[in-house]
């Protein structure tokens, strides 16, 4: 199958053999993949990645192993979105790791992460999952919709980690694909939203979505200049430089909530987060059931962010477009 991996910051193309199946797993054909800035992050030497990057895909499942026919015909070709973080469980490990005991499977000691972490990732014809990641698309629920899933999914783990009936506002800072989808969550959750960005166009989109929005210089010393405070604020810019803003923008005893991910470390004061006493809460991974439901009902349209669309065989091409100012969502299309 085509194939792209990265070798030294870039990708490079290769064919590979089909990913082999363990009981329980799924081999699938990619139709749609979405480049992320984790991906871009990557190449730059994030975790040190040296497999097939791409984590956000909907795919078709063309061979399911070691299960009973009956679960094998549920599968066999159905769309799927599929959870990035393989656990003990899938792996068949004995004694499952503490957080599995849990219940915490994406903080499996032993995990991999498609395409971030020890797991061959999207960019390629093929990718395997275990049947415990997958989730059905609905036949209402577009490609170019479904492939949001993965980073909707972890704009409404916020919903799950936060009561945000206890906000009536809310700010994002950040104006990429993660923040716009953070805003768009959060004003279909009932508050009223505010994102800063660096990006007109990016900036104008989200007002489409009747979000409300300041514009922002995009560095170190952007704090001096906005004074509006705010109960939550949602760090969402990919930069070292977005977290003095948050820590500014965030009132005392408020609640700060972190996702950005970025290769390298984020200059920081800790003093504003003792003094005025926040709470501050990482995020990751989320609950792709709701982010399903939201897509199925309408509440959330993703589309409007996707900027380009290049055929797979073009995957450096679409990293390098992804990097452009002024670029949202690009994806790869594996041949559909």
């Amino acid at each position: 199958m085509l194939s792209f991996v990265v070798k030294e910051k870039t990708l490079k193309r290769t064919d590979k053999p089909l990913p082999m199946l363990r009981p329980g797993w799924a081999r699938i054909r990619v139709r749609l993949a979405g480049v992320c800035n984790t991906d871009v992050e990557i190449l730059r030497g994030y975790h040190a990645f040296r497999g097939t990057p791409g984590h956000e895909f909907v795919g078709e499942i063309v061979e399911v192993a070691g299960v009973s026919r009956e679960i094998r015909s549920r599968w066999l070709g159905k769309r799927v979105a599929g959870e990035i973080n393989v656990a003990c469980t899938a792996y068949g490990y004995k004694p499952v790791c503490e957080f599995c005991r849990r219940g915490l499977k994406t903080h499996c000691a032993r995990r991999t992460v498609l395409g971030i972490v020890a797991h061959d990732g999207a960019f390629a014809e093929y990718l395997a999952l275990p049947l415990e990641n997958l989730h059905l698309v609905p036949a209402g629920v577009s490609d170019e919709k479904a492939v949001f899933i993965e980073p909707l999914a972890a704009a409404c783990r916020i919903l799950e980690q936060l009561n945000v009936r206890n906000f009536s506002s809310a700010a994002v800072l950040g104006d990429g694909k993660l923040a716009q989808l953070i805003a768009m969550v959060l004003r279909a959750a009932g508050l009223r939203v505010t994102l800063s960005g660096k990006h007109a166009g990016k900036l104008a989109l989200a007002r489409r979505s009747g979000i409300v929005t300041k514009k922002v210089r995009g560095g170190a010393s952007d704090w001096k200049h906005v004074s509006e405070r705010f109960r939550l604020v949602v760090e969402a810019t990919g930069s070292p430089t977005g977290l003095a803003l948050a820590q500014h923008m965030t009132e005392p005893r408020g609640t700060l909530l972190l996702k950005s991910t970025f290769h390298g470390a984020a200059p920081v004061e800790t003093w504003p987060i003792v003094v005025k006493e926040i709470t501050v809460v990482g995020s990751r991974c989320g609950p792709f059931a709701k982010a399903i439901s939201l897509l199925r009902a309408g509440k959330v349209d993703p589309t409007p962010l996707i900027s380009r669309t290049f055929p797979l065989r073009d995957a450096p091409k679409a990293i390098v477009y992804a990097q452009h100012s002024g670029v949202l969502k690009v994806l790869l299309d594996a041949g559909r």
